[in-house]
């Protein structure tokens, strides 16, 4: 019985911690389109995106150092930049290095969240070939909770 409590002491202590971080869904936008998930931990979040790609899926997953918070409105400000990886299906396999950088805000009064990003993206296709994408911007939107 000891035992058993202190594993749902230990198993209700981590949901809960879990369940404090803010999160955010949403799509992300630019030439392609994406589902894209952030977690926050502590000053800086991952985010992970699964989109279309040549026919096929990707999908990313980016650490982003929070740069700076500026409060000049009741939201919240942030500019990031951050490493992350890539892997696709579709046409032929793809995996890359990317980079991220951007600006969001989140509102303080409605759970919504826009940003404003480049990913840049070095990328080796399974024929050999490698390419950069992503330097256009890209549009988030997403529901933060």
């Amino acid at each position: 019985m000891k035992k058993f409590l202190v594993v749902l002491t230990l198993a209700l202590g981590i949901s809960a911690a879990v369940v404090a971080q803010p999160r955010a869904i949403g799509v992300r936008g630019a030439y392609g389109a994406e589902i894209s998930y952030q977690h926050n931990l502590g000053s800086n979040f991952l985010e992970a995106g699964l989109g279309w790609w040549n026919g096929g899926m990707a999908v990313t997953g980016v650490y982003d150092f929070i740069l700076a918070s500026p409060q000049w409105t009741p939201g919240t400000w942030n500019v990031y930049a951050g490493p992350g990886a890539s892997l696709a299906v579709g046409g032929g396999v793809a995996v890359g290095v990317c980079a991220q950088v951007g600006l969001e805000y989140t509102f303080g009064s409605i759970p919504l969240q826009l940003s404003l990003d480049m990913r840049p993206n070095i990328v080796t296709i399974s024929d050999g070939v490698g390419f950069i994408s992503g330097f256009w911007p890209a549009l988030g939107i997403r529901y933060a909770f």
